[in-house]
């Protein structure tokens, strides 16, 4: 999981406080996906900087968040957090559990992150959301359970998927990460860049409207492309 360093906004009025018309305009919310190494992290950080010098406000972010529960999943991820079903014997946590986890961190950060960045004017970019759970935890649970839970996520106003085959993309983990979570393999890989495309040909009022970019492209050209999409959404 790589080391992120989000953007922040400016703080968020107090509660109560009188806002005027212009800070009062929703910010648009914003997803990246992609399976691990696919530049989701990267790509969010060069928007943030391009919408920052349009002089737009912005609020970078991602999940599992930064809260309680995202830190109970990263501990699940790599393996410091297990089951203990008796008798002195560790398991792992079930897959059921881990999807729960995941589903309650999106809400506790929708409450506690998210809508108040939006209602406040910051469009908020988010690296990973419900599409994630669907591609990941649907790999070890029922996806109508997966959807169940999540049904009361708000929906993205774009979400930008960046396609990078699993060869790629373990290619780059390898030759960037220090730590991996259980999911960085590339059998694992493999079965979650099909799940992601089997999620695209799906019904997507869960991840709004959907651009598709070619994510083993020069950094530059992905740039200019996830640009042009969220310049199209803004305009």
């Amino acid at each position: 999981m790589p080391a992120r360093h989000p953007r922040r906004a400016p703080p968020l009025p107090r509660r109560g406080a009188t806002m005027t018309t212009a800070k009062r305009r929703r910010g648009k919310f914003i997803v990246l996906e992609g399976i691990d190494g696919s530049g989701t992290t990267t790509q969010l950080r060069h928007v943030g900087e391009w919408l920052t010098s349009r002089g737009e406000l912005v609020h970078e972010t991602f999940q599992p968040s930064s809260g309680p529960f995202g830190a109970q999943i990263r501990l699940i991820l790599r393996g410091r957090l297990v089951a203990t079903p008796g008798r002195g014997k560790v398991a792992p946590v079930d897959p059921a559990v881990v999807a729960l986890l995941f589903a309650a961190d999106r809400l506790d950060h929708l409450h506690n992150e998210i809508q108040p960045h939006l209602e406040a004017g910051h469009h908020v970019l988010c690296d990973r959301y419900v599409m994630s759970s669907f591609a990941y935890q649907g790999l070890d649970t029922d996806l109508r359970f997966v959807r169940q839970i999540n049904d009361k996520a708000l929906a993205p106003d774009l979400t930008v998927f960046l396609r990078v085959r699993p060869d790629v993309a373990m290619a780059r983990i390898e030759g960037a990460r220090l730590e991996r979570d259980s999911f960085e393999k590339l059998g694992v890989q493999r079965k979650v860049a099909k799940a992601y495309e089997d999620v695209l040909t799906a019904s997507g009022k869960r991840w709004g409207p959907v651009v598709t970019i070619d994510g083993e492209e020069p950094v530059s050209k992905v740039r200019q492309n996830v640009r042009a999409a969220v310049d199209s959404l803004l305009a």
